[in-house]
């Protein structure tokens, strides 16, 4: 019987996990450039594209499942992607302590857990507090880049993203069309393939006049 690649051994990203302060990012990656993350990159289908496609890019991505984590960061090393880190932990838990504020180039967040119970809803990641956050954190003129394909999920994090302060520049609450020049995740492609809407915003953080 055939088998699938070995993971790695260990966890990915250890060495970030009981910082109390940001690291110098320049030196972690060896370069310097636009910082961006990604909060949940699951199979790292967009991650792994992403990476190819803007070498200039240093990019973190977030995820806490072990077989995901270790299998992008795996990629990641056999294909040379050197910009892209992987770090296997909850991004709540972190983000706020390894970035500075105004240091992100942007942030993506692509198909987050719906949490269909309404009891559960609590858990969803962008809640209005963690999305003020994260706009504190992006550099003016950065961007936040969203996409899921439950509608109700969607309103909610738009709602949350335009009241924390990104602007919409289609309007507030209304989503994006797709651009032809958008990296699909894995999912994402699925989805293009049958038809099932995906809703989007790429929203903005105005610069300070």
């Amino acid at each position: 019987m055939t088998r699938g690649p070995l993971l790695l051994p260990r966890a990915v990203g250890t060495e970030f996990i009981h910082l109390e302060a940001p690291p110098d990012w320049d030196k972690v990656f060896g370069s310097s450039g636009p910082l961006e993350i990604e909060i949940g990159c699951g199979r790292g289908g967009f991650a792994l594209a992403y990476a190819r496609r803007n070498p200039q890019v240093r990019y973190v991505a977030f995820e806490w499942g072990k077989k995901y984590a270790r299998h992008v960061q795996q990629q990641a090393e056999q294909v040379g992607l050197s910009h892209l880190r992987v770090i296997e932990a909850d991004a709540r838990r972190l983000i706020p302590r390894l970035f500075r504020v105004n240091s992100l180039a942007q942030i993506h967040l692509q198909f987050p857990d719906p949490w269909w119970k309404r009891a559960h809803q609590k858990r969803a990641i962008l809640q209005p507090e963690f999305a003020r956050l994260l706009f504190d954190l992006v550099e003016p003129g950065g961007k936040f880049d969203m996409r899921t394909d439950v509608e109700d999920r969607a309103v909610d994090m738009l709602n949350a993203l335009e009241g924390a302060g990104f602007r919409n520049p289609f309007g507030p609450g209304l989503f994006h069309p797709r651009d032809e020049a958008d990296v699909p995740s894995s999912r994402e492609v699925r989805y293009l393939q049958s038809g099932q809407a995906v809703f989007r915003a790429l929203l903005v953080k105005e610069p300070v006049p």
